[in-house]
Formats: structure tokens, C-alpha cells, sequence
């Protein structure tokens, strides 16, 4: 891999893969949106190249990447992947017809490898280990549009002649996050030394720190024989009680918790793993990071963000 275009690079998990690849040595071009917000990308960003422009218009950018001629295509572009959007048309009518627009524009640009950012919301709610066999049973359109562009962009890339690799992401977590996701709201709301109000935290969950997981599409990136589908999570689900008062006990043992006060949803899911032994066996990755390192390297962070 000498060259590669990351899309969502502003995001969480875009932005740490394309740290990693410039440490690694690979010439990176990001594609974002005009205006798009680069505050992750601030140590790396003279070290990679832009393309500004539109997903969902192909003819924004169909230029830009005939003249780069990335020899691997890492897309993470997603929108609306709020629990609040997961249900709206924009999954079909902006990211599927996206994604499958950005397969068919490599290919004529001429690059080799597609990896794309695939979810568990493919599987569908089942509360039990997933290995890449499990049955897909999406239940939001988030998780269909998904599944749809693995099984769609699948098809192009082998008729185009690209390698073709899909890495269905679990929960991941880390210095950067999204701010309004369970673990940094929990984490400021405990800084701000106030009482989250939480469900019994019986669920069973899957957390990978981000950059072990930006090191699995690395992994993939660089290994020509990864190819179709690889779960990406730590393989290993805590309770979530464990992991509220794993971080409360970080920050201040000290600090009540509402466990209990809100309640289950009706489709509350209970049990969320990854099989990952795929992606070990192919890609040669493994965990690096324990949960309880992850942790402390998530909550430092944080309290280094505060005035």
C-alpha cells in the first residue's frame, strides 16, 4: 500500500486510520466535505492531501481521484449513524447510493483494494457471539443500507477486479469520540462531578479502544489475502456496570452512579460479542490494549480536553 484515500477522515475512527497510515509511511489523501471540521486530523494534517468534496456527487470528486490514483480506497463515510437517524431515508438515498458510486469511481481510477466500514447493526439484535456466519437480520435501515452496500459494493469490486475487504465494526471507543455517545457523556458528566442516571448495566458489551481497531484496517489494508467479510470488536463483552465503575473509579471511586434509574428499551439488546477469530487468523491482528487501559488512556484524555 503506497497510496491510500480515507473518506470520513474528520470522523472518529477516519481520523485515527489516517494517522495511522501517515505514521506508516503511506501517501494519504482524505476526501471531506467543504467546511467539514479537520480538529482530529490537527497533528497530521500538513502530511495529507485533501480532496474536498461531495460523496453523494460523484462528479465532485471523479477528477481529483483519476489523478491521485490511490492503490487502496478506505471508506468510512456515513451519515446518520445517531440512533435518532438510523431509521431515515437518508441511509439509502445518501449513503448506500454513495458507497456504491465511490466502488465503481476506484475502479475506473484504477485502484487495486476497497476496505469499507461495515456494523453489527447488519446482524440485527441476536444476544449471543457473532461469528461472520451469523444470519443477517438488520432491524433500522442504518443496519439494511449497510448490509446492502457489503453485499452490492461486494459485487462491483469482483467484476471491476478489486480486492474487496468488509469490516463489520462493533463498539468502539477512545480519545476523540463522538461527544454524544454513552462512554464520553458518561465520562464528562462523572468530571463534572455530577450523577449519571443509568439502566441496571446488565448488558453484556463489546468495547475495542480505537486504535486497535484502526490497526485491523491497517491490518487488512496491507494483507492481500483479507478479503470479504472480518467482525471487528476486543472479542471479550463486561457487563456495562463493570465498565461504568470501571471509569467512575478512575476519575473518583467516590462518585455515586444511578444504576437502575432508566429503563431497558422494549428491543434492548443484552448481549453484544464479536467472533474475531478471522480477522486474527487472515490479518495476523490482535488486541493490544486491555479494557482497563483503554479506559485510563480515554478518561486522561478527557481530563486533559477540560480548562
Amino acid at each position: 500500500m503506497k497510496r491510500a484515500l480515507v473518506t470520513g477522515a474528520s470522523g472518529f475512527l477516519g481520523a485515527a486510520l489516517v494517522e495511522r497510515l501517515v505514521h506508516a509511511g503511506v501517501d494519504v489523501l482524505i476526501l471531506h466535505r467543504p467546511g467539514a471540521d479537520l480538529w482530529r486530523l490537527r497533528s497530521v494534517q500538513g502530511r495529507c492531501r485533501p480532496i474536498v468534496a461531495d460523496l453523494r456527487q460523484p462528479g465532485s470528486y471523479r477528477d481529483a481521484l483519476i489523478q491521485a490514483r490511490p492503490d487502496t480506497v478506505f471508506h468510512l463515510a456515513w451519515t446518520g449513524v445517531g440512533s435518532r437517524h438510523r431509521d431515515e431515508w437518508v441511509q439509502i438515498e445518501g449513503n448506500l447510493h454513495a458507497t456504491l458510486a465511490l466502488v465503481m469511481e476506484a475502479a475506473d481510477a484504477g485502484c487495486r483494494h476497497f476496505i469499507g466500514a461495515g456494523s453489527q447493526a447488519e446482524y440485527g439484535p441476536q444476544n449471543r457471539i457473532l461469528d461472520e456466519q451469523a444470519p443477517t437480520r438488520p432491524s433500522t435501515l442504518y443496519g439494511a443500507a449497510k448490509l446492502s452496500a457489503y453485499h452490492l459494493s461486494s459485487r462491483i469490486a469482483a467484476h471491476r477486479g478489486m480486492r474487496f475487504a468488509w469490516l463489520r465494526v462493533f463498539s468502539t471507543y477512545g480519545p476523540k469520540d463522538n461527544p454524544g455517545w454513552m462512554l464520553p457523556t458518561l465520562i464528562q458528566t462523572l468530571l463534572r462531578r455530577e450523577r449519571p442516571t443509568l439502566t441496571a448495566g446488565e448488558q453484556r458489551w463489546d468495547y475495542l479502544h480505537v486504535a486497535d481497531a484502526v490497526e485491523a484496517f491497517y491490518r487488512v489494508g496491507v494483507t492481500p489475502d483479507a478479503t470479504d467479510l472480518f467482525n471487528l470488536g476486543s472479542g471479550e463483552a463486561r457487563p456495562l456496570r463493570q465498565v461504568i465503575e470501571l471509569i467512575r473509579d478512575r476519575i473518583d471511586p467516590s462518585l455515586p452512579l444511578g444504576f437502575g434509574e432508566v429503563p431497558y428499551r422494549p428491543d434492548q439488546v443484552m448481549w453484544l460479542q464479536a467472533d474475531t477469530r478471522r480477522l486474527q487468523s487472515v490479518a495476523s491482528w490482535q488486541v493490544s490494549r486491555t479494557l482497563e487501559e483503554g479506559l485510563a488512556d480515554t478518561v486522561a484524555w478527557h481530563q486533559s480536553q477540560r480548562p
